[in-house]
C-alpha cells in the first residue's frame, strides 16, 4: 500500500505545488491519476519513490515512511518517467534494464533472469544489445516498462505512459498493464485522457489547483469535463 498524507510541496517559496493531499492505493489497485498540466500530478507521484521530498505531511510505501528507507521504497515502487528518455542510463536495451537490480546489490544470475523476465514481458524479448537511440517511440516506452519491472515492485507508477505513441503500441503497454494488474501488481496511471483507461480502472481520482478535486470510482464524464480532464 502507498499511503499519503497531508502531502504538501513548494517549488520555490510562492509555487504551491502539492497543498495538502491525503490519499491511499491499495495493494493491487488500478488508480488513476488525472488532472489537467500543472495539477501537481507529477510533483505528487515523485513522492512516492523519494525523488521528491514534502515540505510537509508524509508518504508510506508498504507501512514504511519514504524518508526512512529510500532504498525500499525504489525497489517496491517501479516509475517510468512521462519522457523515458529521462530515465534511461545505459545505451542498450540490457544494460538499461539491468541497472535497476544491479543497484539492488543482487547475483549475476538472478540480474539476468529479471532482465529476460521483463524483456518478455513487453515484448521486447531477445533484444539486449539494441541500442535505445535508435528505437521507436512505442519501444523506449515498453524499455522504459521492461526497467521498472526488472525491479520486481509491488507497485508501478506510469506518468503520461501513452504521449506519442501510435495506436498499436497503446494498446501493448495497455495489455501489459492490465496483465501486471491481474498478477496483483498496484498501478497507477498519471493522465489528462482518460481514453482506454475507464474499464481497467478501480479508482479515478483527479487533482486540481494541488488538491484532490475528485476521487470517484465511477467518475461521469460531466464532473471529469469541468475539472479538464478528457473522459473516455
Amino acid at each position: 500500500m502507498i499511503s499519503v498524507e497531508d502531502y504538501t510541496y513548494r517549488y520555490g517559496e510562492e509555487t504551491l505545488a502539492v497543498d495538502g493531499v491525503s490519499l491511499t492505493v491499495a495493494a493491487g489497485e488500478f488508480l488513476v491519476l488525472a488532472g489537467p498540466n500543472g495539477s501537481g500530478k507529477t510533483t505528487l507521484v515523485r513522492g512516492f519513490n523519494g525523488l521528491l521530498t514534502p515540505d510537509a505531511g508524509e508518504i508510506r510505501v508498504n507501512g514504511t515512511p519514504v524518508t526512512d528507507d529510500l532504498v525500499a521504497a525504489r525497489a517496491s515502487v517501479g516509475m517510468v518517467f512521462q519522457d523515458p528518455r529521462d530515465g534511461f542510463v545505459a545505451a542498450t536495451v540490457g544494460g538499461d534494464v539491468a541497472f535497476g537490480p544491479e543497484n539492488l546489490g543482487l547475483e549475476r544470475q538472478e540480474i539476468d533472469r529479471r532482465v529476460d523476465d521483463a524483456l518478455d514481458a513487453v515484448r521486447m524479448a531477445g533484444r539486449h544489445e539494441d541500442r535505445i537511440d535508435e528505437l521507436s517511440g512505442g519501444e523506449r516506452e515498453r524499455v522504459a516498462i521492461a526497467g521498472a519491472l526488472a525491479m520486481d515492485p509491488d507497485h508501478l507508477v506510469l506518468d503520461e505512459p501513452f504521449t506519442g505513441l501510435d495506436l498499436r503500441a497503446r494498446e501493448s503497454v495497455l495489455d501489459r498493464l492490465r496483465a501486471l494488474n491481474d498478477d496483483g501488481v498496484s498501478v497507477v496511471v498519471v493522465t489528462h485522457d482518460l481514453r482506454d483507461l475507464s474499464t481497467l480502472a478501480d479508482r479515478t481520482v483527479v487533482l486540481s489547483d494541488g488538491q484532490v478535486a475528485l476521487d470517484s470510482d465511477d467518475p461521469s464524464p460531466k464532473e471529469l469535463e469541468t475539472l479538464g480532464v478528457r473522459p473516455p
